[in-house]
């Protein structure tokens, strides 16, 4: 038996319960893993809330760390005693143990704990693919400008760090100084408070009236018009996330007169569709974190018991860095 996060209708954060689940065998090409911690995201809020759909009754949950338990037939990247980490579907890591598709899931190295494993796999593998897969045309280069929104969240002071690392000028926007003041410690070259300045004239003012080659985007339709008109021509917009709310429909035509811009929207599950992909940007991920480019910033902490506090305060923009639910 395990103890797991349910919930059997969309809504608020009061519907997630703590049940009792039995917990079987791996089957060929899946593992069991026995949590040390379950890392949070908006996705879990997202699929909670309704905005995204999935069958019920549904157990949440998306990455986490732990030990193997036992490997079915053919998983043979992983054995029972292994040290492992995921951000994977399907959903189901707020829990004790489960068992789950081993493709997704990567060996620890040692020099990582479990909490910071926990955390890092679906921010660190998000900003992995934005800043190294998610790229203008004719890509990035040292000095180029880049607009991140939502700095200070657990994707984006992981961006920070790692835009410095490869000599971007990262323009972080947040909703508060402190979190500014976050965002600018861990690597970005300047920060916009969007609470109190509008961040397009900041943009042009910053970039000498130019723009940014790209700008990467979790928040949605509070950020998704202004975000246009601080591209380049031939920029990027690259979405990944509506924490705002999904922007508006457009006419593609709007492109067109904006500079012949482009639009892409992207998911973490689309780069890891495969064993080879997952494992190489793990891989560059583990790099990065071990070689002290990237600290990973665990700023919140909630036992199991306290899930539908951590959703309160995520929704409510009230967390910054990364959080885990600790067993």
């Amino acid at each position: 038996m395990s103890r797991a996060v349910r919930i059997d209708q969309n809504g608020g954060a009061e519907q997630m319960k703590i049940v009792d689940v039995n917990v079987g065998e791996p089957a060929a090409g899946e593992i069991r893993i026995r949590h040390k911690a379950v890392g949070l995201n908006f996705i879990d809020v997202y699929q909670r809330s309704g905005m995204y759909q999935l069958p019920m009754p549904l157990q949440l949950g998306m990455e986490a760390s732990g030990v193997i338990e036992a490997v079915g037939p053919g998983v043979t990247h992983l054995k029972a005693g292994d040290r492992a980490a995921y951000a994977s579907q399907p959903p189901g890591s707020y829990c004790e143990v489960r068992v789950m598709p081993a493709k997704c899931v990567c060996k620890l190295p040692d020099a990582i704990d479990f909490e910071t494993g926990a955390a890092m796999m679906r921010t660190g593998l998000t900003a992995q693919y934005l800043l190294k897969k998610t790229l203008p045309q004719g890509g990035l280069r040292e000095g180029d400008y880049v607009l991140f929104h939502a700095a200070a969240g657990g994707v984006g002071l992981i961006a920070c760090q790692w835009a410095k690392a490869l000599g971007l000028q990262l323009i972080g926007t947040a909703g508060s100084d402190e979190k500014c003041a976050l965002a600018r410690e861990l690597g970005a070259a300047h920060v916009i408070n969007y609470s109190k300045d509008d961040f397009l004239p900041r943009v042009k003012q910053i970039t000498g009236g130019k723009g940014v080659k790209v700008v990467y985007d979790s928040v949605g339709k509070d950020t998704w018009d202004k975000s246009l008109d601080c591209l380049q021509p031939f920029g990027l917009m690259a979405s990944f996330g509506n924490s705002s709310g999904p922007p508006a429909p457009f006419a593609p035509g709007m492109l067109g007169t904006k500079g012949s811009i482009y639009v892409t929207r992207q998911t973490l599950f689309s780069h890891i569709a495969t064993r080879e992909s997952t494992q190489a940007m793990a891989d560059d991920l583990f790099e990065a974190v071990t070689s002290g480019k990237v600290k990973i910033r665990i700023d919140q902490r909630y036992p199991l018991e306290q899930v539908q506090q951590a959703h309160r305060d995520l929704e409510g923009r009230k967390t910054t860095g990364c959080t885990v639910l600790t067993l």
